[in-house]
């Protein structure tokens, strides 16, 4: 008997990858449930995942018709997860950079070690890697994740990416509603919050691949206030 598990996904114009995505994720965890958070995407990802629904009833969809942002879409999966009782909470991107069949390892690694209650999928760490980036994005993504590991004295080598699996209880005691990242940064508050409250932390080398189809969320805009968000984590980790 596996814990039970779901697995969220938070979507923006993501028509062309949740085909694939949404089969993948049920064949690699066939006991899932599997939560898209959609920010009303105008690109017809909501009504794909309503259809899917439709013919599948472990396929859920949470619609924020007037919001925006990463960081209010986890933090709503995070809500999710513990109020309906789930036991662990796997994350992934919606694009297929995250390859849907590592989730068995990350699960399993939170199966066999109770102790640990969040599982990182690094693309940093030994045998981790990213296919596909521009140089540019390379060094960005380095620097914010170096900030991370000394600044904010994370235990692991990948702060920034999405792919992790979570031990529901430890998000309950953390109280999702008072995160409060709205960018990407929401990735490293919630492990140095977890963090601060004794929770251990394990990872699993993934190859990261860049997307093949859709445009990435992530603009110049996006980052300047993500770092700024993740600064203010900083200063106020104590």
């Amino acid at each position: 008997m596996f814990p039970v598990t779901l697995v969220a996904v938070c979507t923006y114009n993501e028509l062309a990858n949740v085909p694939e995505l949404s089969r993948r994720i049920l064949d690699a965890i066939p006991d899932c449930q599997l939560l898209f958070i959609d920010d009303n995407s105008p690109d017809g990802t909501a009504a794909w995942i309503e259809r899917a629904m439709a013919t599948d009833d472990r396929i859920k969809l949470i619609v924020r018709k007037h919001k925006r942002g990463l960081g209010g879409a986890t933090r709503t999966a995070f809500q999710y997860a513990v109020d309906h009782g789930y036991e662990l909470l796997l994350n992934l991107d919606g694009d297929l950079s995250h390859a849907p069949e590592v989730l068995p390892t990350l699960r399993q690694i939170a199966i066999d070690q109770p102790q640990i209650d969040v599982v990182v999928g690094t693309r940093y760490g030994d045998g981790g890697s990213i296919e596909g980036w521009p140089w540019r994005r390379r060094v960005m993504s380095r620097l914010v994740n170096r900030f991370a590991t000394s600044v904010l004295r994370l235990p692991v080598s990948d702060c920034s990416g999405s792919l992790r699996c979570y031990r529901v209880a430890a998000l309950a005691r953390l109280n999702p509603q008072k995160l409060r990242s709205e960018s990407y940064a929401i990735l490293e508050e919630v492990l140095v919050r977890l963090r601060q409250r004794g929770s251990e932390m394990a990872e699993v080398p993934i190859q990261f691949t860049d997307r093949v189809r859709g445009s990435s969320k992530l603009t110049t805009r996006e980052s300047i206030r993500s770092a700024w968000q993740l600064l203010k984590v900083a200063l106020t980790r104590a």
